[in-house]
């Protein structure tokens, strides 16, 4: 299956209790870090969640 990879871009100080949690899931836990996720409904879903705390790295 393909993979994307994720960056933290923003910090997670702010951000709601299930924000942190959906960071925590995808393995993010630093500002400039970057993780390789499987590309799935379910990764995309959380994503989308914290949107304004990571992006997408081509």
């Amino acid at each position: 299956m393909a993979t994307i990879k994720v960056k933290q871009i923003k910090s997670r100080i702010g951000a709601t209790h299930k924000q942190k949690d959906t960071l925590k899931a995808l393995g993010l836990h630093k500002i400039s870090q970057v993780v390789e996720i499987e590309d799935n409904p379910s990764s995309r879903g959380m994503i989308r969640k914290v949107d304004h705390l990571v992006t997408v790295v081509e």
